[in-house]
């Protein structure tokens, strides 16, 4: 007779040899088959800081918000460098931890990673996806841990399936932001909590284990400012659940300080405020306002923050992010169930106990996102945390609803059916990815040989990085500056210092002005689609004011008929307020046909203008 042990040795090490196969593929399809180049402005924004880093530049960034430059000067009472200006905005630990990579392999180097003429994916774009992808296998191993010891090893096996199929978890690896990072750090740190719930119930009252967990989520915090609301829930639990009450959350709150006082005191000696300019992403929550609104200018009274009906807009957006509950969560099925496992008398103490802190620090999550911003309608929105969540969730679901399946006569006494409400689960909740993944296989083999399929619109690598870069003085001495409606995509893919395009002349002029006094130049305005594509034609003059002409400019160009030698009618030489911008910069370059367009105050040699 057969050992029943070897054959569940055999069958455990197929499911796992399976598991992993299915793991490494997908990594290799998104990193190498499915991947478009990263196609957010943060991430763009925190990888163009971390080659600063590795360039030993320190937190030197090559994006100019006018707003960020107006604070540091108005706090210095002196003129602040725009090249080499220093950055508030973004949360430091993931541009470290990219800097670190950069200078692995060396991209600190201007002349290394640039692009060969027939491809059209950043090969540095990958390499972000791949520390994002790395972060996110890594995640899905600590979860493993986290709910095997919660549960068992069958619910965390089908949690992890659960994660490995969840198409919104590889669409942020792609993006190259900081979620996944977030995610791994999240995992942690409730695999520390819950092991400090377990020595309370037995008596022991260590501090290592809340306090490592306290760790994790400071770690957390610095990789995205908002969790810092999820930090406020772990405090607010561990003065309540962890004895001797108040030590534990004290101690908590004295290792967060302890981590965030270098960034925040940096911040605090450039703009006077301990949050940079990282605070005003409050304009995309409660005010009335847009945070991109208020970086483009330097006057903040022209857009102030206007805070009527408050606790209403609170309501609202909660409300925003119940209805959109399932999707915001991953589409994993199981992790909503987790709000009725609440309900549940789960006989183990800790696991009653672990799942209330969870839900509270959901909740302070759900409140910060109310706060500074979350739109549904926005895939991979850079205040997306509601995923951090989804795994743990997801695990309670999946042991509530298989306590519910036990309990049916037909699970008992049909052997095959004993799991079928995992299997069913786990196939509703991959759908999606299993269902794009061979589309998006055949887009890939269709343009393979025309250098792959770029983020287009709105950006386009190859143009910056062997076109731009090479019209623009980069001279430590005598840099220029692009002014751009995507200066994150300019300074990462060109390397050039980019200024986010003003909304009004006069900010433009006064801008110039200080580049002049500094030995720096205005090179030229690069338009794209960012703000072209921005709403309805009303949204885009809202938006942009007295640069609306320019922003129009390329559809104005389409309407009027252009040739492969003319790139149409100008518009924004006709307009009055423009007119002075256009003897600034004559020379009009349609690098793509009336979508990227370039005005330069120099004419470009083997390049056709449009003027």
């Amino acid at each position: 007779m057969s050992d029943p042990s070897s054959t569940f040795d055999a069958a455990t090490l197929i499911r796992r040899a399976v598991f992993f196969l299915c793991l490494f593929g997908l990594a290799l399809i998104h990193l190498f088959i499915t991947f478009r180049g990263l196609g957010t402005a943060e991430a763009m924004d925190q990888a163009q800081l971390g080659r600063q880093i590795a360039r030993g530049e320190g937190f030197a960034t090559k994006v100019i918000r006018p707003l960020e430059l107006h604070l540091a000067e108005s706090h210095s009472n002196s003129p602040v460098p725009m090249v080499g200006l220093r950055d508030t905005y973004q949360s430091p630990l993931n541009p470290l931890v990219l800097g670190a990579v950069f200078k692995l392999v060396g991209a600190d180097q201007p002349d290394k990673w640039t692009m060969p003429p027939k491809e059209l994916i950043y090969e540095l774009d990958r390499v972000v996806a791949l520390v994002s992808t790395l972060f996110f296998l890594m995640a899905i191993g600590v979860t493993y841990l986290l709910v095997s010891r919660i549960f068992d090893a069958k619910i965390a096996g089908f949690t992890a399936v659960l994660m490995l199929f969840c198409d919104m978890y590889w669409r942020f690896s792609q993006s190259g932001m900081p979620q996944m990072l977030l995610l791994l750090l999240f995992s942690c740190g409730l695999y520390f909590a819950y092991r400090a719930i377990e020595e309370q119930e037995e008596g022991k009252g260590s501090y290592l284990q809340p306090l490592l967990a306290a760790v994790f989520f400071s770690l957390m915090v610095l990789t995205h400012w908002l969790t810092a609301w999820v930090f406020f829930g772990f405090l607010i639990y561990a003065a309540i659940a962890f004895r001797p009450r108040g030590i534990v959350a004290l101690s908590s709150l004295v290792v967060l300080l302890v981590f965030v006082a270098v960034p925040l005191a940096r911040m605090a000696n450039i703009t006077g405020q301990p949050f940079g300019v990282a605070r005003f992403v409050f304009y995309n929550g409660l005010s009335a306002g847009s945070e991109s609104a208020v970086m483009r200018t330097l006057d903040l009274s022209s857009t102030p923050l206007v805070m009527n009906g408050l606790l209403l807009k609170i309501f609202a957006t909660t409300l925003v992010q119940a209805s959109n509950l399932v999707p915001f969560l991953g589409g994993i099925l199981a992790a909503p169930v987790f709000f009725v496992a609440l309900l549940h008398p789960f006989k183990r103490t800790s696991i009653a106990k672990f799942r209330w802190m969870v839900a509270l620090m959901w909740l302070f999550a759900a409140i910060g996102m109310a706060i500074f911003g979350i739109d549904s309608f926005e895939d991979l929105h850079p205040n997306q945390i509601h995923l951090l969540f989804a795994p743990v969730m997801a695990a309670y679901g999946l042991a509530f609803l298989s306590i519910l399946w036990s309990r049916l006569n037909v699970a008992t006494t049909v052997p095959f059916l004993r799991d079928a409400h995992y299997y069913a689960i786990v196939i509703l909740s991959a759908a999606p990815l299993l269902l794009s993944l061979p589309r998006e296989v055949r887009t890939y083999l269709l343009f393979v040989d025309k250098g792959g399929i770029p983020q287009w619109p709105p950006y386009y690598p190859l143009l910056l990085n062997k076109g731009l870069s090479d019209w623009v003085d980069k001279r430590p001495d005598s840099a220029e500056i692009v002014v751009s409606d995507q200066p994150w995509a300019t300074a990462w893919y060109a390397d050039v210092t980019s200024l986010w395009l003003p909304k009004t002349i006069e900010d433009f002029d006064t801008l110039e002005t200080k580049a002049i006094d500094q030995g720096n130049r205005f090179a030229g305005i690069l338009i794209s689609p960012s703000s072209r594509n921005d709403g309805s034609v009303s949204n885009v003059i809202s938006n942009n004011e007295d640069f609306a002409a320019l922003i129009l400019d390329g559809s104005f160009a389409k309407i009027t008929g252009p040739t492969p030698k003319h790139a149409g009618q100008s518009l924004y030489d006709k307009a009055p307020v423009t007119q002075p911008l256009y003897n600034r910069f004559p020379y009009r370059y349609s690098l793509i046909p009336q979508e990227l367009m370039y005005y330069s105050e120099k004419k470009i040699r083997n390049l056709d203008a449009g003027n």
